[in-house]
Order: structure tokens, then sequence, then C-alpha cells
């Protein structure tokens, strides 16, 4: 038994950088997905767009999974930004390509993941917690009075 040679599956290496180059934003973060699927934020969406308008420009990158349009409570009018889900990245892909910096009622909209990983470095100073300091980078504390110069 100890004669048999073991078969080892080679890493995928040439797979790696295109899954993840596909999931990468306009910012570079990488795209996360969320339970059920992947959900893109659609920013600068007219005030006066129905969901119908959305699901016309969106449904030909794929199967529309959930779609989320936000109103303004006072005014009925949408607030700006839409959520939509499809069920594969592949569709997600193809609707932030085709329609980001694309006219929807005469207004450019903006379309990119709406959860992501930020890259790697940002948000490190943040994670770290903490008040900071004078060593840490943060800003110098005043002395509090009466305290000597030892």
């Amino acid at each position: 038994m100890a004669d048999v040679e073991m078969e080892i599956d080679q890493p995928a290496a040439a797979d790696a950088p295109k899954a993840n180059s596909d999931t990468r934003t306009q910012s570079n973060a990488v795209a996360v997905r969320s339970i059920e699927g992947w959900i893109i934020l659609v920013s600068n969406v007219h005030e006066e767009a129905s969901e119908e308008d959305i699901q016309d420009k969106f449904g030909e990158y794929g199967e529309i999974k959930n779609l989320h349009m936000n109103l303004d409570r006072r005014t009925g009018y949408v607030k700006g930004y839409a959520l939509i889900e499809y069920p594969t990245l592949e569709e997600a892909r193809a609707a932030i390509d085709g329609a980001n910096e694309s006219k929807l009622l005469d207004q450019v909209v903006s379309v990119d993941f709406a959860f992501v990983r930020p890259p790697p470095g940002a948000g490190q100073k943040a994670a770290r917690g903490g008040r900071g300091g004078a060593a840490k980078g943060g800003r110098a504390r005043s002395k509090s009075p009466g305290a000597n110069d030892d």
C-alpha cells in the first residue's frame, strides 16, 4: 500500500486571477455575495423612475431576483438609488459593465456592487480601534492643568 503513488491536484492558478478580477469593483475592492445572490447598487436614479423602468433597463442583463427602490416618505419620489439582486455573478457583472455610466430617464446612472470587502491596506487604521495618540499618528493631547513638565 505504501508503494502506491497518489495523484495530487494542481492548483488552478490560471482560473484564480480571472475569478478574482470578476469580483473587483471600480475602486478595486472585492465584491461580496449576499446570502441569496449578488446585489448591485444603482445610484443617481431619476426621482420619477418606476420599478418598470429599472426592470426594463436591467432585465436585459439577466434574471432580476429582487428589486428595491426606496421612496421618500414626504414626496413619494425615488430617493435616488436602487438595489438589484441577480442570482449569478455573471449576470451582476454584465449589468455593471453594460449599464454603468449609461442614461436612464435622461440621467446618467452609476452601477457597482453593493457589498464589498475593502482593498488591502484600506481601513487598517480604523480596524485597530482605540483612540490613537501622538505616537500612533493621532492628534497630540494637551496637558492637564497643573501638570508638571517632568
